[in-house]
């Protein structure tokens, strides 16, 4: 087996040997034709399926794929326009009328949303704290489906998934976990008996903050053949030209999340020891209750490129501080080569009754800094300057 950075590269298996062309090119059709035995019957992908319809099969989307299977050590792929499409299938196949969802209670907002407003279709949505003890203790024999997030956004919540995992093997509970944070340069829940895994590829996978898409990578040929055929109900595979922008972004995964990284882990020191910041949140950190989870999850000592913190302060300061920064941008998403500052109670939190904020942490002095690929000393500076405004 290849190393990662390897199949980053090189996993697509891509080689147009007659033309002497090894990158992949954007297939831009909406249809394919027949072959010249035409009474013989359509194409076939290497999945064995017809080609006959890009909403179906894509020469381009599949390449990525390939990259994504590989890297996440999964049997196969299916990429989607969006994250929320990948998610959207995994809860369709899997729940009916009387099915028990157990999501966490801090996660992505329109993961939850999505699952609550299943209620429609007869679909009960249990929310759980996504401390593990506490998500262990909800899991039970009636739960249908389960999803968790490696790392929690916007507390940066390192999970146990190894031990939610083989929980859920225990009870036959599949297992959803979005991987997006932690990127399978960290880890791969696949190893340890998830369901299927999931990523926004619009974070860190695609890297370059001008793509949206998402993937769900399974661990049996049989979870791909059913996903296929939703997906190809749905309408929701990823268009050629993302797929084409994030096989580019991919091959750079691991240099990129390693930089983002350790730039990630001395900004958290360099606020940690801030006299206008009264909390630090991130995980690398000798101080954080997540530390030891971390290390026991994460196939490197790295932790991830997002931290947060707070602000000494309300609404207000947090606010001068969000305005008062020239490099870092304050916008919503991660895991790009732009350094973004966010707001959880407008973003992450914004669904959220106060009494649900409380619980997880999250207050109006609460910012979430998605590190980039800008020198470290610069970004250090500009939070100083942002933060001497108050």
């Amino acid at each position: 087996m290849r190393r990662q950075s390897t199949e980053a590269i090189h996993g697509h298996g891509y080689r147009d040997q007659e033309r002497g062309v090894f990158k992949v090119p954007i297939y831009q059709t909406a249809i394919y034709e027949y072959p010249d035995s035409v009474m013989g019957g359509p194409r076939r992908s290497d999945r064995g399926l017809d080609l006959k319809y890009s909403r179906e099969e894509n020469h381009t989307v599949r390449a990525l794929e390939k990259i994504l299977a590989k890297l996440e050590r999964g049997v196969d792929c299916l990429a989607f326009g969006s994250g929320m499409a990948a998610i959207a299938a995994a809860y369709i196949s899997k729940l009916s009328a009387g099915s028990k969802l157990l999501v966490p209670l801090e996660c992505y907002g329109t993961t939850q949303e999505l699952a609550q407003n299943l209620s429609k279709f007869g679909v009960e949505c249990i929310l759980a704290r996504s401390d593990t003890e506490e998500f262990l203790e909800r899991l039970e024999d009636d739960v249908s489906l389960a999803l968790v997030e490696t790392v929690t956004n916007p507390m940066i919540r390192v999970v146990d998934v190894k031990e939610i995992a083989k929980r859920c093997k225990e009870l036959g509970i599949p297992l959803i976990v979005d991987n997006t944070f932690s990127t399978p340069i960290l880890y791969n829940p696949l190893e340890d008996s998830a369901w299927i895994t999931i990523h926004s590829l619009t974070k860190y996978i695609a890297g370059h903050n001008d793509v949206v898409g998402g993937a769900i990578i399974v661990g049996s040929e049989e979870d791909a053949k059913t996903l296929w055929n939703w997906r190809r109900k749905l309408g929701s595979i990823m268009a050629p030209f993302d797929a084409f922008l994030t096989i580019r972004g991919v091959a750079t995964l691991e240099a990129r999340f390693e930089r983002q990284s350790r730039s990630a882990m001395e900004i958290a020191e360099f606020l940690e020891d801030h006299p206008k910041i009264t909390e630090v949140y991130y995980p690398g950190l000798p101080s954080s209750p997540y530390r030891s989870v971390a290390d026991k999850l994460f196939k490197r000592r790295l932790y991830g490129g997002v931290l947060s913190f707070k602000i000494r302060g309300g609404q207000k300061e947090t606010l001068e501080v969000l305005r008062g920064t020239e490099l870092i941008r304050p916008t919503p998403s991660l895991g790009g080569v732009e350094s973004l500052l966010t707001y959880p109670i407008w973003t992450a939190a914004k669904n959220m009754s106060s009494e649900q904020m409380k619980v997880l942490g999250i207050s109006d002095n609460l910012l979430r800094l998605s590190v980039g690929l800008e020198d470290v000393e610069d970004l250090k500076e500009d939070l100083d300057r942002a933060l001497s405004r108050i």
